[in-house]
């Protein structure tokens, strides 16, 4: 896949690709990433990329030309196809179904807004959709696009060290992912879930799904509302809230 990002930081963006898991997968060809600089579209020798904003108010608004240049070259570079995306509050809330939507796209044209904003008239002639990371303001869009570049590179082919990797991740299927544990099995006190170390895979798959569906249950209920479980679901959900509640004793399989 290619990843194209239009922004005044490209430098800062392009650092996504130089560590973990993001930087084996372009060292490996799983993706590439692009950067555009709206400061190089610009014709003055100031470079200059943003003005006041008309009808008055606080700060800067980044200029048409510049911005409307380097997306044009972005896109002319980019796959047939491209999503062209703008990261921005105002956005639709980033999920992990979205991302896996993004990842089966030809390409991505990210566009990363800096100042007060990007004129509107950008926004209504180049741009597809808009998306955000939540509902807060960040300087600047560049750590949405990384966090999207990020997120894509692990969903594509080869992107992650195991194949099952992504597809145990939280959110996955719109669960949160169950706890984990690592050696030793004892410290502090605390031991790690006599199940997990059973050596019964079967038992091990229906703790672990017991455990996102419950942590799900009490972290995230919105992402149950209106779910529809399987009757196996249902039975490892009402367990689980049971045991939080005291009203069942934990099988001794999983203490």
């Amino acid at each position: 896949m290619r990843i194209d990002v239009v922004t005044l930081f490209p430098e800062l963006v392009r650092s996504v690709a130089r560590y973990g898991v993001t930087a084996r997968a372009a060292e490996r060809g799983v993706f590439t990433l692009a950067t555009w600089d709206p400061r190089d579209e610009t014709t003055d020798v100031h470079r200059t990329v943003d003005d006041r904003p008309f009808g008055g108010g606080p700060g800067m608004v980044m200029k048409v030309q510049p911005v409307r240049a380097a997306l044009r070259r972005a896109a002319a570079a980019a796959p047939r196809g491209s999503r062209r995306i703008f990261l921005s509050p105002q956005g639709r809330p980033l999920t992990q179904r979205a991302l896996a939507g993004f990842a089966r796209a030809p390409g991505l044209i990210l566009l990363a807004g800096r100042y007060e904003g990007i004129d509107e008239r950008v926004l209504e002639g180049e741009i597809d959709e808009e998306w955000s990371l939540g509902d807060y303001v960040l300087s600047g869009g560049e750590l949405a696009a990384m966090a999207v570049i990020d997120g894509v590179a692990r969903l594509l082919p080869g992107g992650l060290g195991h194949e099952q990797s992504a597809a145990a991740d939280t959110f996955s299927e719109d669960l949160l992912e169950g706890p984990q544990y690592t050696r030793p099995e004892e410290i502090d006190g605390r031991r790690v879930p006599r199940v997990l170390v059973s050596g019964d895979h079967g038992a091990v798959e229906r703790w672990r799904r017991k455990q996102a569906l419950g942590r799900t249950w009490l972290r995230r209920p919105d992402l149950l509302e209106g779910r529809a479980l399987t009757a196996h679901d249902r039975q490892l959900l009402e367990e689980f809230v049971a045991e939080h509640r005291g009203g069942a004793a934990v099988p001794d399989s999983e203490m």
